[in-house]
């Protein structure tokens, strides 16, 4: 069977509140890892969120 393209990762945040967001990725396409800036609700305000490994 072949890998599937897509896989989930976990956006951590940066402002170290342990807020994160689930999303997915194309792992063929983007080898280096996805930072996205995004609303963090516990510090109230965009920060960059960096990708982790799901547990």
């Amino acid at each position: 069977m072949a890998k599937p393209t897509t896989i989930k990762i976990r956006l951590n945040s940066t402002a170290g509140t342990g807020y994160f967001y689930v999303t997915k990725k194309n792992a063929r396409k983007k080898k280096e890892k996805m930072v996205k800036r995004k609303y963090d609700p516990v510090a109230r305000k965009h920060v960059e969120f960096k990708e982790g490994k799901i547990k």
